[in-house]
């Protein structure tokens, strides 16, 4: 019940200064002039849920995931890009000029003074240009930390000149409660904001952690290991991610999100499984024993600890193995009776991570590119090769957590639910969208 207690309060915190707006601005006006409002309304409201939606709420993630909260932070910055880009195009029609002694309520007018309106002229203009850089950043030649400081600086311009457009340039907006509403909601979204870059890495900074041993397991896939620095560690549950910083202040942007694969039960130490992408993965080789590390979390709803089903599917593909073998090392530790299953795949043999110790039992390992003496499962993780690996008691009973590339994870999840799996007890996380 908690996702669909967070969904409405989100939709009624968005909806709280329309609804405000709607009792306390007085008469209406014409149809064309109170839907541009009204937009203008929700649009601004939109954008400063963003700032809560981009935060990193255990709350949140815990219950419904990080992936799920991104999500809709994406779909509705474009929701609220749309109806901030028709707003001011609705009053078109409609007289413009200063206050009217005749008009206190500015129902018959728009306000045409300049000081007032060149704000949300900028945030006009920054607006699309924030989201679009969003939807193209993977495409662009930009460190992923020079884009962060960039989103996180330009949506606080735009919350910034948006208040000021909406209390002096709006009509409703000008009314002495809505001015309170605007301002406190402005504050919760800075609030928010303080809080990832300045609160948690301050809270961090007391809880450091040191590298332990940073160990290659194939030619592009890497094992690090931190251990507790002066402290007890991390309370995670297997499955869980956290936002990883290495070698670098507590306050730095230098950070990126990775699942933990060790396993709760085998003591503080918390490993990490890290493949060669992007600029910071590709120097892990270069991390020496007894670099300071900074964790943020955990984060994710992943963990199946105290789910009643009776077996445990993991599917996992490439380093989508990481949280999956969190999960199946402490199920082995902590005597779990659950049955389980694993299926892991790869393009080459020498992709293939933990090879000894996943075994063979129960583990089924597939390769695109085999070479001529494999004896495996070739191909992809389709229906066909899931039909083969469970029964149809299985795909109604038990769970299946899957993490890989999207497009795996969309043809597993679509054949299980072809096959009668309640979506329930489907798990995945996704960080990919456009």
């Amino acid at each position: 019940m908690k996702p669909l207690f967070l969904i409405l309060c989100y939709i009624a915190v968005i909806a709280l200064p329309l609804v405000l707006s709607w009792l306390v601005g007085g008469p209406p006006r014409v149809f064309h002039q109170e839907l541009a409002s009204g937009m203008g309304i929700l649009a601004f409201a939109m954008i400063l849920m963003e700032f809560v939606l981009s935060g990193r709420f255990k709350a949140v993630s815990t219950d419904i995931g990080m992936d799920v909260t991104m999500r809709v932070h994406q779909l509705m910055a474009r929701v609220a890009l749309g109806f901030a880009l028709l707003h001011p195009l609705l009053y078109r029609g409609t007289p413009a000029g200063g206050p009217r002694p005749w008009d206190p309520t500015r129902q018959l007018v728009i306000t045409t003074d300049m000081s007032d309106l060149s704000t949300g002229i900028v945030a006009y203009l920054l607006l699309p240009s924030l989201v679009l850089l969003a939807i193209g950043r993977s495409k662009l030649d930009m460190k992923y930390e020079t884009w962060r400081w960039m989103h996180g600086i330009g949506a606080l311009l735009i919350a910034a000149l948006l208040l000021h457009h909406t209390i002096y340039a709006g009509r409703y907006g000008a009314q002495p409660v809505m001015t309170a509403v605007w301002v406190a909601m402005t504050a919760i979204a800075v609030g928010s904001l303080c809080y990832v870059y300045l609160l948690a890495p301050l809270r961090d900074k007391t809880r450091a952690w040191r590298v332990r041993a940073v160990r290659q397991m194939t030619p592009k896939q890497w094992e690090l290991t931190v251990a507790p620095n002066g402290h007890a560690g991390l309370d995670y549950k297997a499955g869980q991610f956290v936002w990883l910083n290495v070698g670098h202040s507590s306050f730095s942007m230098q950070e990126n999100p990775f699942s933990i694969s060790s396993a709760p039960a085998a003591g503080p130490e918390i490993s990490f499984m890290i493949k060669e992408f992007g600029d910071f993965t590709q120097t892990i080789g270069q991390i020496q024993p007894g670099t300071v590390a900074y964790l943020d979390g955990p984060f994710g709803n992943l963990p199946i600890d105290d789910r009643p089903e009776p077996g445990v599917a993991l599917i996992a593909g490439g380093v989508g193995l990481a949280p999956l073998l969190g999960m199946l090392r402490q199920m082995r530790l902590t005597d779990d009776p659950r049955q389980v299953k694993l299926i892991y795949a790869n393009r080459s043999v020498d992709q293939i991570a933990y090879r000894d110790e996943l075994g063979t039992r129960n583990v089924t390992l597939v390769l695109s590119d085999p070479p001529e003496n494999w004896q495996g499962e070739t191909g992809f993780i389709d229906g066909p090769l899931l039909d083969r690996a469970f029964t149809s008691e299985d795909y109604k009973n038990w769970v299946f957590v899957i993490c890989g590339p999207p497009i795996m994870m969309d043809i597993v999840e679509n054949h299980l639910l072809k096959r009668g799996t309640p979506s329930d007890r489907i798990l995945s996380e996704r960080f990919s969208y456009d």
